[in-house]
């Protein structure tokens, strides 16, 4: 019984591992358009 608890923290802990590496450097979110304003030299290019 204790080998069976022990395998699924063994898994469950290598999923959050794999997980939190997938996540740091593998998946990219996307981007938003970016929102600067028009200054001087014409940021935004609206000018």
């Amino acid at each position: 019984m204790n080998t069976i608890i022990q395998n699924i923290l063994v898994f469950s802990a290598l999923g959050v591992a794999l997980l939190f590496l997938v996540r740091k450097f593998m998946w990219k979110p996307k981007k938003l358009k970016s929102t600067k304003a028009c200054g001087s030299d014409d940021g935004c290019g609206c000018h």
